[in-house]
């Protein structure tokens, strides 16, 4: 058992600040929370927080670790002026270069950052045509090498021809198997479930989504995929198929719960209807939008589900938080803070539903995932003001500890092992995989 104590306990939402408080974890959960609970308790450690702020630890939501290689790249890039050019030049590119090695550089470094960053879960959309069978597996090891919880998919397209497509379906559904092979053996233990990943509909023929559509039901499993990023995607859709994107996800038997949009700048309100009804979540990613130059979602407030996520633009989800209120704001918006601490809370309900456990809350019960912030408060910090605090305020840089699943990963800024060597790895990988993005 481990104690906490003398913590200042934050929700963000609902928002909820609670000075000295005590929590105890046993195992892979919170065992109890209260003011001097600790204070009997047999521990195997006791760690007095001395005030600090202990938050749910944070979801990235929409992440693609395959892209943390290409901070600052080198390789020869042709101009792009728009989204598709910029997917053909830089990204498609980039994901067809990835080998095994740089496959594994990219899954540490992007879980280590993660975990920087206070995240104790990414939900992740991979893809690396050239290396698909078995990819899975080794994002998942560099995820619980550094111990971050993860719900994993493979990014099915045709673009790279219908046996690659094949190929991206197989994929998703041995990643499916042997996740629910391991949810059987290692039960409370385990940090990585599944999704079955699309890449886009406008790279999925009907024949691709009657495919996964398929082992969507044989796994049980939520979809994962882009919708109507940019405003190609909508004509193409009713160019080659009479109807919207979304309406061939829906047609197709892809949208439930446990599904998982990513974008959708350009959806139709009659596209919002059917995303609300089917109970799926749409992922907010501002900072890629913006950087994309795509335009702004502005139906955020006509939306059921959202939660926030970065599309592979790192994995700093107080960062994301802050941008997306800002370009909000700057839209104008009429949504207040207090909705995008809703956002940011809402990846701990999308690991609800696809690990059918309790996410989220510093209460009985509840998974041990938690993030210890050194926030240093200019001003009182309250329930009223928790969402003035995070989006004014604290960010990455105030992270001090990451528990994940009950384990301590990240105490003081330290993890419990060496990362120099991964980092001067990811370093070689990151030029060899750029010199093989020109030779393509």
């Amino acid at each position: 058992m481990i104690v906490l104590k003398n913590a200042t306990l934050v929700h963000l939402h609902p928002a909820e600040v609670v000075p000295g408080t005590d929590v105890l974890i046993d195992g892979t959960e919170i065992a109890g929370v209260g003011k001097g609970i600790g204070e009997s308790q047999k521990a195997e450690r006791t760690i007095d927080l001395d005030g600090r702020l202990l938050m749910p630890g944070l979801v990235c939501s929409h992440d693609h670790f395959y892209s943390a290689l290409s901070r600052g790249i080198m390789a020869r890039i042709a101009p792009a002026p728009d989204f598709v050019s910029t997917l053909q030049n830089l990204w498609w590119r980039l994901d067809r270069a990835l080998d095994p090695e740089s496959l594994r550089a990219s899954a540490v470094v992007g879980a280590l950052e993660a975990v920087k960053a206070g995240c104790t879960a990414v939900i992740d959309h991979h893809s690396s045509p050239s290396c698909i069978e078995g990819s899975l597996s080794l994002l998942a090891e560099g995820f619980e090498k550094v111990g971050l919880r993860g719900i994993l998919c493979y990014e099915t397209t045709n673009r790279n021809g219908a046996d690659g497509a094949a190929k991206g379906v197989a994929e998703n559904l041995r990643f499916a198997r042997h996740v629910e092979g391991q949810k059987k053996s290692n039960g409370p233990a385990r940090l990585i479930e599944a999704m079955i990943g699309g890449h886009a509909p406008f790279t999925l023929s009907e024949d691709d989504l009657s495919a996964l559509a398929e082992v969507v039901a044989e796994t049980g499993r939520g979809f994962h995929v882009h919708v109507s990023e940019d405003g190609f995607e909508p004509s193409f859709s009713h160019r080659m198929y009479g109807k919207d994107p979304l309406r061939r996800l829906d047609d197709a038997g892809l949208l439930s719960e446990r599904s998982l949009i990513g974008h959708g700048l350009y959806l139709e309100p009659e596209e919002r209807e059917i995303l609300n009804e089917s109970g799926a979540f749409l992922a907010h990613n501002s900072r890629s939008n913006m950087n994309n130059h795509v335009g702004y979602n502005g139906a955020l407030p006509h939306l059921k589900n959202v939660a926030l996520g970065t599309d592979g633009i790192g994995s700093d989800m107080l960062l994301e938080a802050k941008f997306a209120y800002f370009r909000h704001r700057d839209s104008g918006g009429p949504l207040g803070p207090g909705a995008f601490m809703r956002f940011l809370q809402a990846g701990n309900e999308i690991l609800h539903r696809g690990f059918g456990e309790s996410f989220g809350r510093v209460e009985k019960g509840y998974k041990a995932d938690l993030v210890i912030l050194d926030y240093d408060c200019p001003t009182p910090i309250l329930r009223e003001n928790v969402a003035g605090h995070i989006i004014f305020g604290a960010g990455s840089r105030d992270v001090n500890s990451v528990i994940v699943n009950g384990t301590i990963v990240m105490e003081n800024r330290s993890f419990r092992w060496d990362t120099a060597a991964a980092y001067a790895e990811a370093r070689t990988a990151s030029r060899i995989l750029w010199q093989k993005m020109d030779r393509l």
